[in-house]
């Protein structure tokens, strides 16, 4: 006969403790299961409905203290009264409430309610809202998320805090964080696009759009000297602001040629050759909606999705002649900037592409 399996001794880890969430109050008199517990808010007593017994007291209600009905709210009447979420982008806890005054009220309700406004709105949070309305208005212009207007408004919000740019006019300086947000939230916009829905010049925009670097860098590294200093983890990014790149081609080229109507195949063409022309340095020296336009202008003939210069410097905002002067320069360098399998599978052709 085979001998008996040997038992195995290995000593099993014991399991750490947990809390059991299964757990169940039951009567200790009638310990009927499952149990009949009563909850009775009006005494806040735990009660057994069988004999009687009291087994807690002192129970929170968390139901709703109102009911509400379909036709509670003609008159205007929220029963909610736990106000709005806190928000980050004001000073102050907000915990503070307001006398409403409405149509038909009285002369004291009145008087109440300018006194009440008077004790609690302070100067610096009107100065926010009002700055917080004029950049919502200019990314609304732009066409532009709410994420990128909720950044410039932090950024704006963390100038005042630290009280600089005072002899600046708040126009230029909200120009410039909108400027700023765009680059952080990879929503690109040129000088030109923040320049055409304000009061602030271009070369306005670009001060202040340094200085503001400079400022949030060095805010940047003076948090993260005093986190080590004081033993913690230096947040890389704690100001919301980041050091990005300059809006390139390639960025501008997705909605100048959606803009434009052009399929996929020629947006994607048309990068490329951005990319291209700024590693082989073709168009050095050019700004990039220059850049951007011209390329777009080539892939769109080469494809066979003929747009115009004019076309593209309505879209871009650059003369059409910009445009052409930096065609030709691309023109004579075309090997280098086109892909030859474009070429042999039949996606673009030298011949469509203008002389001029």
């Amino acid at each position: 006969m085979p001998p008996p399996p040997v038992p195995d001794l290995a000593v099993k880890p014991q399991e750490p403790w947990r809390q059991d969430l299964a757990m169940r109050l039951i009567c200790k008199d009638c310990k009927e299961d499952p149990p009949n517990i009563v909850e009775d808010f009006s005494a806040g007593d735990t009660v057994c409905g069988s004999c009687g017994l009291v087994l807690g007291d002192r129970i929170v209600d968390t139901r709703s203290e109102w009911r509400t009905f379909t036709n509670d709210d003609q008159n205007n009447d929220d029963p909610s009264r736990v106000g709005d979420a806190a928000n980050p982008l004001l000073n102050g806890a907000q915990l503070q409430t307001s006398i409403a005054f409405g149509a038909g009220g009285s002369a004291k309700a009145r008087d109440l309610s300018r006194a009440q406004n008077k004790a609690v709105h302070d100067k610096a949070t009107k100065v926010l809202m009002a700055a917080y309305k004029e950049i919502q208005a200019l990314c609304d212009g732009l066409k532009i998320p709410k994420n990128v207007s909720d950044t410039a408004k932090h950024l704006f919000k963390i100038t005042q805090d630290e009280g600089a740019f005072r002899g600046k006019s708040q126009e230029t300086v909200i120009a410039g964080c909108i400027f700023i947000a765009c680059r952080q939230c990879k929503v690109p916009r040129t000088f030109r696009e923040v320049f055409s829905i304000t009061k602030v010049s271009k070369a306005e925009i670009g001060r202040i759009f340094k200085q503001l670097e400079r400022f949030f860098g060095e805010r940047n590294n003076r948090m993260k000297e005093s986190a080590i200093e004081s033993g913690g983890v230096p947040v890389e990014n704690g100001t919301g602001f980041a050091n990005v790149e300059s809006t390139t081609p390639k960025d501008l080229c997705l909605r100048f040629c959606n803009q434009l109507g052009l399929s996929q195949k020629c947006t994607i063409m048309s990068q490329e050759i951005a990319v291209r022309t700024e590693s082989t340095g073709v168009l050095a020296g050019r700004s990039p909606i220059s850049t951007a336009a011209a390329c777009i202008f080539m892939a769109s003939n080469l494809a066979g999705e003929i747009r115009t210069a004019k076309d593209v410097s309505q879209i871009a905002g650059v003369s059409d002649g910009t445009i052409r002067n930096a065609y030709k320069i691309m023109y004579l360098r075309k090997e280098e900037l086109v892909k030859p399998e474009w070429i042999a599978d039949g996606r673009a052709d030298f011949k469509k592409l203008p002389l001029t």
